[in-house]
């Protein structure tokens, strides 16, 4: 079967969340097409405990708390997601409307789509050494979405960039103990948590070796068993070329993400690299009827960030109901005083007791 639909968002992280949230105000109901198998995107994915400082009213909220309270306020507006696929197909048809097609069979007539994908498919650069893949989820770890799992062991995190500082930081005090091994004194990470990194390591509370794994030692004899026995310890070879062996009880690998625009590269859209070119009054790419938000957009002035996106979301659901109703003039509508707002999203009117004393 096919779904008929006026939107469907293309990506289910904080910016695609909100934009449900936005259309949900105006009216709009909108399905949601999302590769990995919850909400959240990268915040879910790879770093769900790191603290974000930078969204309003928070002074710090975790990411994965984010998505929880991005869900919350959705709730009333009954999002349909579509998980564990990706969008294989778009084709406008002959009514104006696009046609969506999905790696899972599922298939969409929609008027309007929104990418929201961030910087589209995504996946962590491995550690290219013999063994490493069935110990993945064991004692090899490319993300962290329990934190508790390494408390009290011998951790050693591998990678240079600021994923890597910061969960060495946060390691440190849960940790019995932590090793940071970076294949050189060079950072790609923020000065802030390098320096903090270095004092910690300076006062024997972290350590510190530049260098390359080179092998996993286990009792294993070729580190490929289906079922490997624990990690012992590994080999990382220094820049004088010794070889040393390291104890560990897990091993964190964060070298960075690989980003793949996929399938959105063939969509014949305008393109600056990896990221659409979109206007900045309704966040539309060259295609009408297909805007973009978030990190996977790109205009002059384009910066990066959660809130940046928000805004976008914003001004994008405005477009799409000018889009979906040409020729009606789209009032804007204070979630504050307006019934209509109110009543989308589940609310008492609250001034209702007043206007009936009066």
């Amino acid at each position: 079967m096919t779904v008929e639909t006026d939107v469907v968002i293309v990506g289910a992280g904080p910016c695609g969340l909100f934009q449900v949230f936005e259309l949900g105000l105006l009216d709009i109901h909108a399905h949601v097409i999302e590769t990995l198998p919850q909400p959240g995107g990268q915040c879910a994915e790879l770093y769900p405990s790191k603290p974000i400082y930078d969204i309003p009213a928070y002074p710090s909220i975790g990411a994965q708390e984010l998505i929880d309270r991005l869900m919350e306020q959705i709730a009333p507006f009954k999002p349909t997601f579509h998980f564990n696929q990706q969008v294989d197909v778009l084709e406008r048809q002959e009514d104006g409307r696009f046609y969506l097609h999905t790696t899972q069979g599922t298939s969409f007539l929609t008027r309007a789509v929104i990418v929201a994908g961030g910087v589209g498919s995504f996946a962590p650069v491995k550690l290219k050494i013999p063994g490493v893949e069935e110990r993945v989820g064991r004692d090899v770890f490319y993300s962290i979405k329990d934190p508790d799992i390494h408390a009290g062991k011998d951790v050693v995190i591998l990678g240079g960039g600021d994923s890597a500082l910061d969960w060495a930081l946060d390691m440190q005090p849960r940790a019995n103990s932590v090793l940071l091994i970076h294949r050189s004194e060079k950072f790609k990470a923020s000065p802030a948590s390098v320096s903090r990194m270095r004092e910690l390591c300076d006062a024997f509370e972290m350590q510190f070796l530049s260098g390359n794994v080179t092998r996993l030692i286990s009792n294993d004899a070729a580190n490929s068993a289906p079922n490997p026995t624990p990690l012992q310890a590994i080999e990382v070879t220094g820049g004088d070329g010794v070889a040393r062996r390291v104890d560990l009880d897990h091993l964190l690998v964060f070298f960075g993400l690989s980003p793949k625009l996929g399938p959105i590269a063939q969509w014949g859209l305008d393109l600056k690299g990896n990221q659409i070119r979109v206007d900045t009054e309704k966040f539309q790419s060259s295609e009408i009827g297909l805007y973009a938000v978030g990190d996977i957009n790109w205009y002059p002035g384009k910066k990066k960030l959660i809130l940046s996106g928000f805004h976008e979301a914003a001004l994008a659901a405005f477009a799409i109901k000018e889009q979906l109703n040409p020729g009606k003039k789209v009032h804007l509508q204070y979630t504050t005083t307006s019934p209509a707002m109110h009543q989308r999203l589940g609310v008492d009117d609250p001034y209702a007791d007043d206007s009936e004393a009066a």
